[in-house]
């Protein structure tokens, strides 16, 4: 069997006529949890999906194409991090276990206070891994980040030193760290670049927003730091394929291990592109016809010493405008796009990962190997579809 970019997508363990899997998503109405529910009803690839989530479908900005994937007979609405909460999550009519567990939930928004990311990431993937292991689910495939490398503009592989430099990255490691603990349970951990794609509202889709602000204001958009600064990037639809073949391959005996790797598979997910902010700058020019450049080593270096002002400033320069243009289109119930920067994500730090353990393992192959003016293009338009896009 293929999927819909042409990739064999082999049965739950290969065996002509094997039921497939049952398979349970948290966080199943995020931005990764969506995705893969599509993926997986386009391919037609589970016996029985459950998405589960905080938020209800007709709040989470759902497009028309989620509708049969992410339809209200699979969804239920709970907190995964309650452990009172987990036998409703778990518990099939059949009696049956899922096989597979996504937890593609936790807190995504920046800047959070610890306590925050510890009671909505961190307890969330510990009870939900507890819970799983005592169900002898077969794969639990845990979606991290990719910042939890030291930053470095080498491509930073499995085996490279950690060390967070966001806070909602270092509550996810701590997560794998614990996952990591539990006993009998069947643990796959991806660590994920910028994942971008149509619909997104993270790093690119931020940078999209300002970019329409300057082009408003007939303004240069500059760049802090210089343009070899590493964000690197995933397609959405890349990634949820991703997620589906690890997966798989947990169960059918994680063929081409080493053991010296570690106990816990640990993957990182990433396109080819290098991603940087030279390839951001040149794509947005090209699409926004504005002039783009990188902001001077003296400003950069009063940036570092000063980022909380500096973010202060640009956003009290960026929201007015940006309120104006939602107006002028007559945009009366924004969606969820914001040229609004978070200073966590303004620091000097390279996301540069090196994706290649995965391909090799599993025999993975990216349907959009780089990003480019294409890719970017069509996030627009499906922001326009949604009527988010001024």
């Amino acid at each position: 069997m293929t999927d819909e970019v042409g990739q064999t997508v082999p049965t739950a363990s290969g065996e002509p006529g094997e039921v497939k899997p049952a398979v349970l998503i948290l966080g199943g109405l995020g931005y990764i949890g969506r995705f893969l529910a599509l993926h997986i009803h386009r391919n037609n690839l589970a016996s029985d999906v459950r998405l589960v989530d905080k938020v209800l479908p007709q709040l989470a900005w759902l497009a028309p194409e989620f509708e049969e994937a992410c339809s209200q007979d699979k969804f239920m609405q709970a907190d995964a991090s309650k452990e009172q909460s987990l036998p409703r999550i778990f518990d099939r009519k059949d009696g049956k276990q899922f096989d597979y567990v996504f937890n593609c939930g936790g807190e995504t928004r920046y800047s959070q206070d610890d306590e925050v990311y510890r009671l909505r990431s961190l307890n969330l993937s510990v009870a939900a891994g507890k819970e799983a292991a005592k169900r002898k689910v077969k794969a639990f495939v845990e979606v991290s980040t990719g910042m939890v490398y030291k930053p470095d503009p080498s491509p930073r592989k499995e085996t490279d030193k950690t060390k967070p430099w966001l806070k909602m990255a270092k509550w996810k490691l701590t997560a794998e760290e614990e996952l990591s603990k539990i006993e009998g349970l069947n643990l796959v951990v991806l660590r994920l670049a910028h994942v971008y794609g149509d619909y997104s509202n993270k790093f690119v889709a931020t940078a999209l927003s300002l970019a329409r602000v300057y082009q408003h204001l007939g303004k240069e958009m500059k760049w802090l730091w210089d343009r070899d600064l590493r964000v690197n990037t995933v397609h959405v639809e890349d990634a949820a394929r991703a997620l589906w073949r690890s997966a798989d391959w947990c169960r059918e005996g994680k063929q081409g291990w080493d053991p010296s790797w570690g106990r816990i598979p640990i993957f990182n997910i990433v396109d080819h592109s290098n991603t940087s902010q030279g390839t951001m700058s040149t794509i947005i020019g090209t699409i926004f016809h504005i002039p783009t450049g990188f902001q001077g080593s003296l400003i950069s270096s009063f940036a570092r010493l000063n980022l909380d002002h500096v973010v202060d400033d640009l956003n009290e320069e960026i929201l007015q405008p940006w309120a104006d243009l939602l107006a002028a289109a007559n945009i009366t119930r924004p969606g969820p796009l914001s040229p609004f920067m978070e200073k966590e994500l303004l620091k000097d730090t390279d996301l540069s990962l090196d994706g290649g353990r995965f391909e090799r393992v599993c025999g993975f192959k990216y349907a959009r190997e780089s990003i480019g003016e294409g890719e970017v293009r069509g996030m627009i338009e499906s922001y326009k579809r949604m009527n988010w896009w001024p």
